[in-house]
């Protein structure tokens, strides 16, 4: 498949410009990228985090769609009503228009308070596309850290110092546990290679049944980068495979979209960032050659999989 640029070019924006998002955010570049699939009428629920509150101030608005705004918990639990509604006024014929459900949700909404609702509604087999905007941080109240926060980074809550070198312990793999309910279709995605990020949208949007979409979301506040840094983050976090690209259909058939041509070392993607910047100094190289070593790892786990 491929993107039509002309005539999405030519589409009304439903996500708009005017929001208060920092400086290059990735938020707004995932939020434009997955509007722009949309063909059909769309209910769009929004779970509290940066995306929400910079995107509905009140009386403005950057959704040009019917928009919901939920609390941190309950995103999947209020997308997954909606769509139960409108299937309801479907079968007695008082709904015609063939809606769209999507969720949008941070690392901590989803990761943490969320994931009970997001489990549950996938489980009932709701048909959503639930969109996780991965910052891996609680970022939008002071950088705390998440069920996603990177092993050995810094947070307000993980301090580097003579006794804690950033977060002990590796975060969450939710793409593997999202795929482990064995739902028709998840991902791994990256605004830095927004093709395959919108692909997989059309692709999740055609499906009867819910989808799980996991984006990087380089954070330029809470990661300590530039503005000007933040896309081409996204795309490091992939050409080191820190971020690996892939999807996995019914939970069995996984599909890598992205094999680097000339893979890079983890300290291109970790070296611009200040929340790693411990790493590099020559008394934590263990630190950042274990981490190195787990995302080898983790690639190769993965690569065997489609073996």
């Amino acid at each position: 498949m491929a993107i039509k640029l002309k005539e999405i070019s030519k589409k009304k924006p439903l996500f708009t410009g005017g929001h208060r998002l920092c400086a290059g955010c990735g938020a707004a570049v995932i939020a434009r990228q997955v509007m722009n699939m949309v063909d059909e009428p769309v209910i769009i629920g929004n779970g509290t985090g940066c995306l929400e509150v910079t995107t509905s101030i009140y009386p403005f608005s950057s959704w040009n769609v019917s928009w919901i705004h939920s609390a941190f918990p309950n995103t999947a639990s209020t997308i997954a009503g909606v769509e139960s509604a409108w299937r309801a006024l479907r079968d007695f014929e008082e709904m015609k228009d063939n809606y769209r459900f999507i969720a949008f949700a941070g690392d901590g909404g989803t990761y943490d308070i969320g994931l009970q609702a997001l489990s549950g509604a996938i489980e009932r087999g709701h048909r959503f596309l639930y969109i996780c905007y991965n910052n891996q941080a609680y970022m939008n109240t002071g950088y705390q850290r998440s069920g996603a926060t990177p092993v050995s980074s810094w947070s307000s809550t993980t301090p580097v110092g003579a006794k804690q070198k950033g977060k002990p312990g590796r975060s969450k793999d939710l793409t593997a546990i999202m795929a482990a309910h064995k739902i028709p279709y998840v991902a791994q995605a990256s605004p830095g290679f927004w093709h395959d990020l919108m692909l997989k949208v059309e692709r999740a949007l055609q499906i009867d049944g819910p989808s799980f979409i996991n984006v990087i979301q380089p954070c330029v506040p809470g990661w300590g980068i530039l503005p000007r840094d933040s896309m081409r983050l996204a795309r490091l976090a992939v050409d080191t495979c820190y971020w690996p690209l892939y999807e996995i259909t019914d939970g069995q058939e996984c599909t890598i979209n992205y094999h680097p041509k000339e893979r890079l070392p983890l300290t291109e993607f970790l070296s611009p960032q200040k929340r790693f910047k411990h790493l590099l100094k020559d008394e934590n190289r263990t630190l950042l050659e274990q981490l190195q070593a787990e995302v080898d790892t983790d690639w190769e786990m993965l690569r065997g999989s489609l073996r």
